[in-house]
């Protein structure tokens, strides 16, 4: 009786999450034309993503599933092999994906229609395979990283609220908006899924032709803080079950502060996005550790968010150090538009683009737009630069004795400031 209890009032946290993200996302009356959030609104409104339509298709298939609930006559070990079966179909619908997209670029296969006929129709039955063993294995890894968060402190009467949820789903791309003389994101909008990256250039372009003064990015995310969270198909287990706890994270911290003002400046989302992937590596990582190392034939780390052992920095030397040259290129940057040279740091951004391409690193693009939106990820040296608010963070999670202690220590917070004054205390 105990257990429905608790299981309705997980219900009615998901229903109360639900209509806060409709809250947060439904506009009411618009400001002036000349504003210039309101002028993106409207050049972005026909390619936005519409949030209404997947949560109303998301709850009820979750509401569907959840009368039948299969993983509870599973033993630990089926639970884990058939989330790493899922991961493997993953990996097999993208390698069919990839042949079937090479095959209509290729100049030397006439009738790709024809050509890729085995593939496409394989494709098709794995991915109606997947949709049915796609909500068993999201429902298994949601259990496990609640027995993770429970470990760190988190839940009461052994349930954790809100509810962890997330859902395997193609993802919005996301859209930042930064001036060009300072690295600042002043608006993010979601907007469809799909995007390739011919259309990615072609918004950023009409953007940047209408705002001659904004810097503009599109980019594809790991995932999104509705609820369900919105997850990107990835075969990596090591991934997705870190990406869980980050977006839980979110959800958690909606309820404080933190979380209720997330686009009240770049402090406070850079606050936010770090404790979350703190909170995320380490839930990520133990679920590894508890559920999934007798699977795999590598040693699997543990968590060490703070700083480099001197072991890896060593090894870090010997190749390209992506993080190291990001943080370099950052400073860079800052340091000339504090000059106001902006025309010079585009150009210098440009340089260090098709260098990280020659090193392996595809970036298509790199500007004030995408540090705004890679900077606010401080868990780790890189994008952030100078921000002294990843080291803060850092410094936060090391003092906290639990997980949960540091989300609740860092959830009245939205200010470096007060952050820094709660750390002398």
């Amino acid at each position: 009786m105990e257990t429905d209890s608790l299981e309705r009032w997980g219900r009615t946290i998901s229903i109360a999450l639900l209509l806060l993200s409709v809250v947060l996302f439904v506009r009411g009356e618009g400001p002036p034309s000349q504003d210039v959030k309101f002028r993106l609104g409207v050049a972005t409104n026909q390619r936005a993503f519409n949030f209404v339509t997947w949560e109303v298709e998301t709850i009820a298939r979750k509401l569907a599933f959840g009368a039948l609930n299969p993983q509870r006559f599973m033993d630990e070990d089926q639970r884990a092999r058939f989330v790493l079966d899922y991961l493997s179909e993953v990996q097999e619908a993208a390698q069919l994906s990839d042949e079937i997209n090479r095959a209509y670029s290729s100049l030397e296969i006439e009738n790709p229609v024809e050509a890729t006929r085995g593939q496409q129709t394989a494709l098709a039955d794995l991915r109606a395979q997947m949709q049915r063993s796609g909500l068993i294995a999201e429902a298994i890894l949601g259990e496990q990283v609640s027995v993770v968060l429970r470990s760190g402190g988190f839940g009461a009467l052994a349930q954790i609220l809100p509810p962890v949820s997330g859902t395997f789903t193609p993802l919005p791309y996301l859209l930042i908006i930064s001036p060009r003389e300072v690295i600042q994101s002043t608006y993010q909008r979601p907007l469809i899924a799909g995007l390739t990256a011919a259309d990615q250039d072609t918004i950023e372009q009409e953007l940047e032709n209408l705002f001659p003064d904004k810097s503009a990015y599109v980019t594809g995310i790991g995932g999104l803080a509705a609820y369900p969270a919105m997850l990107l198909e990835s075969s990596s287990i090591d991934w997705v079950s870190d990406v869980i706890a980050h977006e839980w994270s979110h959800h958690y911290l909606v309820f404080y502060p933190l979380g209720f003002y997330y686009d009240r400046s770049g402090e406070t989302r850079t606050l936010n996005e770090t404790a979350a992937s703190l909170t995320g590596e380490w839930a990520g990582q133990e679920v590894i550790l508890r559920y999934y190392m007798p699977y795999f034939d590598r040693p699997k780390r543990l968590p060490n968010t703070l700083t480099l052992t001197e072991e890896t920095a060593k090894a870090s030397q010997a190749h390209f150090d992506f993080n190291a040259e990001m943080h370099t290129t950052r400073v860079t940057v800052d340091k000339l538009l504090e000059e106001d040279k902006v025309e010079e740091a585009e150009a210098y951004m440009e340089e260090r683009r098709k260098y990280f391409v020659t090193n392996g690193y595809r970036l298509r693009r790199l500007n004030q737009a995408y540090f705004a939106f890679h900077g606010a990820y401080a868990s780790a040296p890189g994008a952030s630069g100078e921000d002294p608010i990843g080291p803060a963070v850092r410094q936060a999670w090391a003092l906290s004795t639990t997980p949960r202690e540091f989300l609740r220590t860092l959830g009245p917070i939205t200010t470096l400031a007060a952050l820094e004054a709660h750390i002398r205390e």
